[in-house]
């Protein structure tokens, strides 16, 4: 066996490695991504809905320091001030790569002798070991560079019914600034609630025209990337009947011209991952329902205009 087919079957091994990371595309994936103005580097007060906490955000376009510019992240209608960062799939994927590369290297000596099955078998594990070590690695990087202030508690909201919730917990967050109280109507809920069938519809059409509707450029941003991400393994994926649950308000306020919103919600869906060239299903159900429970952020410029989805988080 040549080198060229060790190659070809490392980057078979790394696509295996890479396989739990697409669980779950549903919208947003199972990361954290988004803005939530100055509070997105801090944690959403807990709800009844959504009682653990929040995990930090992996993908989003709002510094972590220097005074934060809620607008320039997640303002409707226009374009992040930065671009969002790197995915954490395509970042992985160049990191085991490199460790499948040096794996190769360091097994040099048992893949210089026409190398038998035992040869090929250890390369592999090399590739295995490697890559686990790397992702691990960055894994705990970005958690740690991304690790929120803990906000305190607030009350609990049940059903999504309106309360003014505002601030609560504006003292707890490292980048928290004054705010004044956003009151939040029955009108606002049923609009959270549309939004979350419409962006799923939207999701499963791979209409991102349809995403911009609900979305800020940001959130649509991130889309395009896991589009991109499931096109590069021959993916679709679609979310189907989409049932609210539950859901409560864990924080509203007003900075920088701006109403803020995060609500808990628990819903239900069918989530199932298609091969594009065969229609095969390789990830989820068409049949049997799954459960989620995210906390979503919505912005809007003013109390006439339409909430914007401006990040999704997933909780711990």
């Amino acid at each position: 066996m040549r080198r060229p087919s060790y190659f070809l079957t490392a980057f078979a091994a790394l696509a295996l490695v890479l396989a739990p990371v697409l669980a779950d595309a549903k919208p947003g994936g199972n990361s954290s991504s988004g803005s939530r103005g100055s509070r997105t580097y801090s944690a959403p007060p807990p709800t009844q809905t959504a009682p653990n906490s929040a995990r930090p955000m992996e993908r989003t376009a709002t510094q972590p320091s220097g005074p934060q510019q809620a607008g320039g992240a997640a303002r409707p209608g226009m374009p992040p001030q930065a671009q969002p960062q790197r995915s954490f799939m395509g970042a992985l994927a160049g990191g085991l790569l490199m460790g499948g590369l040096i794996g190769m290297f360091l097994g040099g000596g048992l893949l210089g002798d026409a190398g038998g099955l035992a040869a090929m078998l250890g390369m592999l594990l090399q590739v295995a070991l490697i890559g686990g070590l790397i992702w691990f690695a960055f894994r705990l990087f970005r958690r740690r560079q991304a690790a929120p202030a803990m906000a305190g508690p607030s009350g609990y909201e049940r059903q999504m019914e309106p309360a003014p919730m505002g601030g609560a917990a504006a003292a707890g967050g490292a980048y928290a600034a004054p705010a004044r109280e956003v009151q939040v109507t029955p009108q606002d809920y049923q609009a959270f609630e549309q939004s979350l069938i419409e962006v799923n519809a939207a999701w499963s059409r791979r209409d991102l025209k349809g995403l911009r509707e609900f979305a800020t450029p940001e959130m649509v941003g991130y889309f395009a990337n896991d589009y991109r991400d499931l096109d590069a393994r021959g993916w679709r994926n679609e979310t189907r009947d989409v049932k609210l649950e539950s859901g409560d308000l864990s924080e509203a306020w007003h900075e920088d011209g701006l109403d803020y919103a995060t609500v808990a919600m628990r819903f239900s869906l069918l989530d199932a991952s298609f091969e594009q060239a065969s229609g095969k299903v390789v990830d989820g159900s068409t049949t049997e329902r799954q459960t989620s429970t995210e906390l979503w952020t919505f912005v809007r410029s003013g109390p006439e205009e339409r909430w914007l989805l401006s990040a999704i988080q997933q909780t711990t």
